[in-house]
Parts: structure tokens; C-alpha cells; sequence
């Protein structure tokens, strides 16, 4: 049921619950973002190559895909705040394990150990992503573009604080080492999980016990056409930003020292972080941006085709000059942080119209199954994205990577143009 009314303003009850699960969300978010930093800085200076780094986050990806699947019949079935507690309750068990790692391992025995915790960490973050999401939906006030608004806030805040999370885990990581850094995190986060519990207000479905595994799969081909373009949305971005860039700039920025590679963790770190929270800014302001507002979702179908074809140019850019380049002009560092912050700005608006679409395009009685199989689709681009960042960095570098990104980006303008043709949205 919605605790939201019918006109632009939100009930207590359901502007409380949105409060709790936006905190939950950060809380989480924050985590994984130093998580990433955390493990890729590490064990990039344990000297594992490229595709070994994107190894170590594979199943990471695959766990969101299959997690996502079902994660959907899962609130459907248990409610959303089962799945959100649950979500945060495994990302703690997760940092406890990864502080087991013997640093007297074989590599494999180490990729093996790190690739199962990091897919335990995978499937915590998509119950938390999905579970948010969806109360988004049931909880936003209905009219004058209130659902884009609560949906761009929830994001856009969202993507700050994993940008954040980025920049402590690098710094813990230069401060305190991992094991240290990793206990810290689980404890902050038991804390949290604990506090949210005990203040979570009623307003969230408590799920329905006739629900069933097969209503996962849409028949909505807006739903389905619209999981296709986040497929390669977020491919795009993952194919330079999860090995490509970080492993490029530690190549250029450390000197091989203990205080260069300090330098190298907090520069990259602070990039990373600069991105995400740009991203999130962005995301949060897009609604006024777009002036969501005054347009009906039909015009927001059409702002996604613009929007997109916009952004394939850029890695075709960036691509180009560092081939020109050589990869080694001092000017190019400069030149790709500014491109790439470019990259973010836009993305963010792209990914914003989609979080905006697919609720508008399904229904209350089906939000958490059509959220669920769309960010199967978010999981499955940030799978082929990683596998491709390692894969394409350790073949032809950066350059490759960004070109990569250029042709799954218009992959996803094709699904963008396939938006609108089917059955009246939801929204």
C-alpha cells in the first residue's frame, strides 16, 4: 500500500519510514564504497595483475545478478524491511570474514577466499539497493513529480555517500592497514543496523504469503527495454572505472616508495570519491534539472534517447587522445580526470531518468518484482563491465577500456529508443 496522498505532500508516517531507509541505505553504501577501495588498493599492492583485480569482484556482480532475480519475490513474500535488515546483516558478516584472510595464502587460495566474501558482500548490497528502491515507491507522494524528486534524493545521496566511502576506505587503508579497517567498518555497521532496527516506523509492506517466484519476469516491454539500456549504462561505466582507471593512475602517480604509494592510495581515493559524489549531486538535482515537474513521463522517455546519445561521445574522445598520447603525456592525467568528471555529471542524469522510469513504469502490486528484475539488469552491466575493465585494461589499456565504454553506451541508446512503445506507464 502507499503512505503517500494524493496530492504533493507525504504523510509523517511514510516521510519517517523514508527517513529510516534512506539512513540504513548510507550506512551501507558507505561501507561498500570504502570496501572497494579497500580491496583493490590492497591487493593491487600485493601485486595482482588487472584481471586478477577484476577476479576479485566477479562474483561480487554475479551474486547481483542473481540476487536481484529473486530478491524481489523475496520482499514480495517477507516485506522490505526483512530484505533491508537482511541486506546490512550479511555485509557485517562479510567484513568480519575478509579480516580471516591469511596473508600466508596462495594467490588462488586468496582470489578464491576474497571472490566468496565479496559475493556474500554482493548479495547484502542488492537486498539493501532493492528493498530501498521499492519503499521509494510505495512511500513518495503521488503528483507534481514527487516520486522523481524522492527517487533522485535517495540516489543522488546515496552516490555521495558511497563517494565518500571511496576516500575513507583508501585513507583507512594508508592509516591503519586492512584488517584494522575492515573490524572498524563491521563494528560501525552493527551499530547502525541495530539503531534502525529499534527506530524503523511502520509504513512498509510486511509482504503476502501467495506470492510467487515465477511474477519476476515483466511482461511489461517498457520494463524489460529499459533493463536492456541499464545493462549497458552501467557496462559503460564499469569497463574504465573498476580496474582501468584506478590500476592507470596508480601506474602514473606512485613512484614504487612506501610514501608514494601512500600519496598514489589517497589521490586515487579522492578521485573515486570526487566522481561518486559528483554523480550523486547531480542525481539528487536532476528532477530540477529536467524540470520533472512540468513534464509527463512520455517527455522523460524521450529525455533518456537525448540524454544517452550525449554521453557516447565522451570515452570515444578520451579514447582518441590517449592513443594520440601514447598513454604517458603528463597533460592527459589532467585531461581524463576532467573528461571523466564530464562522464559523471551526465551519467548521472542518465541513471536518474532511469530509477525515475522503472517506477514509473510499473505498479504498487508489483514494484518490488519489476525493481528486482531491473537491477538484475543494473548487476548483470556491472558484471560484463568488470569482466571487461580487467580484460580490456591487460590487452590495449585505458584507451581500450574507454572505447569499450563508447559501444555498450550506444548499445544502451538502442534500448533507450525502444522506450514508450509499449503499454501506457504506471506512472
Amino acid at each position: 500500500m502507499s503512505t503517500g496522498t494524493n496530492s504533493d505532500t507525504a504523510r509523517p508516517e511514510g516521510l519517517a519510514a523514508y527517513i529510516a531507509v534512506t539512513a540504513a541505505y548510507w550506512a551501507f553504501m558507505l561501507s561498500d564504497g570504502a570496501l572497494r577501495m579497500l580491496v583493490l588498493l590492497h591487493f593491487h599492492t600485493l601485486g595482482f595483475s588487472p584481471v586478477q583485480l577484476a577476479y576479485l569482484f566477479v562474483l561480487y556482480e554475479i551474486a547481483g545478478v542473481v540476487t536481484n532475480l529473486s530478491a524481489g519475490w523475496l520482499a514480495a513474500r517477507f516485506g522490505l524491511t526483512s530484505t533491508l535488515y537482511a541486506g546490512l546483516g550479511i555485509q557485517i558478516v562479510a567484513l568480519i570474514a575478509l579480516a580471516q584472510l591469511n596473508p600466508d595464502w596462495s594467490v588462488t587460495a586468496s582470489v578464491a577466499f576474497v571472490m566468496a566474501v565479496q559475493g556474500a558482500s554482493g548479495v547484502a548490497k542488492d537486498l539493501a539497493k532493492m528493498s530501498s528502491k521499492s519503499a521509494v515507491k510505495l512511500l513518495a507522494p503521488k503528483g507534481q513529480g514527487g516520486l522523481f524528486r524522492w527517487v533522485a534524493i535517495l540516489t543522488g545521496s546515496k552516490n555521495a555517500v558511497k563517494g565518500a566511502g571511496f576516500l575513507c576506505g583508501a585513507a583507512a587503508l594508508g592509516l591503519f592497514g586492512f584488517v584494522p579497517s575492515v573490524i572498524g567498518m563491521a563494528a560501525v555497521l552493527t551499530v547502525i543496523l541495530i539503531a534502525v532496527a529499534l527506530r524503523m516506523p511502520s509504513g512498509l509492506p510486511r509482504g503476502r504469503k501467495d506470492a510467487k517466484f515465477r511474477e519476476v519476469l515483466s511482461n511489461n516491454r517498457d520494463v524489460n527495454w529499459l533493463s536492456f539500456a541499464r545493462v549497458f549504462l552501467f557496462g559503460a561505466r564499469d569497463v574504465w572505472f573498476v580496474v582501468g582507471i584506478p590500476v592507470y593512475f596508480y601506474a602514473v602517480l606512485s613512484d614504487g616508495s612506501e610514501a608514494g604509494n601512500r600519496a598514489a592510495f589517497f589521490t586515487i581515493g579522492t578521485f573515486m570519491a570526487l566522481w561518486t559524489i559528483l554523480y550523486g549531486v547531480v542525481q539528487a538535482n536532476a528532477p530540477r534539472l529536467l524540470r520533472a515537474k512540468e513534464r509527463p513521463t512520455a517527455e522523460m522517455v524521450r529525455a533518456a534517447r537525448i540524454w544517452v546519445a550525449a554521453l557516447v561521445a565522451i570515452p570515444a574522445a578520451l579514447a582518441a587522445l590517449v592513443a594520440v598520447s601514447g598513454g604517458a603525456a603528463g597533460w592527459l592525467t589532467v585531461t581524463l580526470i576532467i573528461g571523466l568528471l564530464l562522464f559523471g555529471a551526465i551519467f548521472a542524469v542518465n541513471s536518474s531518468l532511469h530509477s525515475y522510469l522503472i517506477l514509473a513504469f510499473t505498479s504498487d502490486s508489483r514494484v518490488t518484482m519489476d525493481v528486482g528484475f531491473y537491477y538484475m539488469a543494473n548487476a548483470a552491466g556491472r558484471l560484463l563491465g568488470t569482466v571487461l575493465s580487467g580484460l580490456s585494461y591487460q590487452i590495449g589499456g585505458v584507451a581500450l577500456c574507454l572505447l569499450v565504454a563508447a559501444g555498450m553506451l550506444a548499445l544502451s541508446w538502442l534500448g533507450a529508443v525502444k522506450l514508450g512503445k509499449g503499454a501506457t506507464p504506471a506512472g
